[in-house]
């Protein structure tokens, strides 16, 4: 077991847990944060997206010992009131169906918003291109992306 410490959602945090843990697992189990989903567990799905120090990541492929000194946010971290653009875009563009995989889109848009505050269309499937969404609201994703953009970004 290893002290691992890190700023979680804005606040200082230290877990006492074996290095090689998935991040995801560390979210979920030790500090009961459940908005971050389990998809794939081999990094391929964008389920379990979260923030390491502004870049988008997979936690279910990430050592939490990598996390070290860091500064992780997950989608409850996002805002304190779901009213962070991109979730407010979000519900105003209907995006969600099923909702499982919406905290790592909106996250992986944070990303790319917070790196390119205007990105092209071309720009913003890339960016999205690794988070499958199996209800296939794709346009939708890409139309509240927009929308932040023509609201002024994040």
């Amino acid at each position: 077991m290893t002290e691992i410490s890190f700023n979680f959602n804005g606040k200082k945090q230290k877990v006492d847990i074996e290095p090689d843990t998935p991040l995801l697992w560390v979210i979920r189990d030790t500090l009961g944060f459940t908005g971050t989903k389990y998809g794939c567990g081999i990094g391929s799905c964008g389920a379990c997206t979260v923030l390491l120090d502004g870049e988008a990541v997979r936690s279910c492929i990430t050592p939490v010992s990598l996390v070290e000194g860091k500064k992780v946010v997950t989608i409850e971290g996002l805002s304190k009131n779901g009213d962070h653009p991109l979730q407010k875009a979000w519900v105003e563009e209907q995006v969600s169906q099923c909702g499982y995989c919406q905290p790592g889109q909106i996250l992986t848009a944070a990303a790319l918003l917070g790196k390119n505050s205007k990105p092209t269309d071309d720009e913003i499937k890339t960016a999205m291109v690794g988070n499958l969404c199996r209800c296939g609201t794709y346009l939708r994703i890409t139309k509240a992306i927009r929308r932040v953009i023509e609201e002024g970004g994040v």
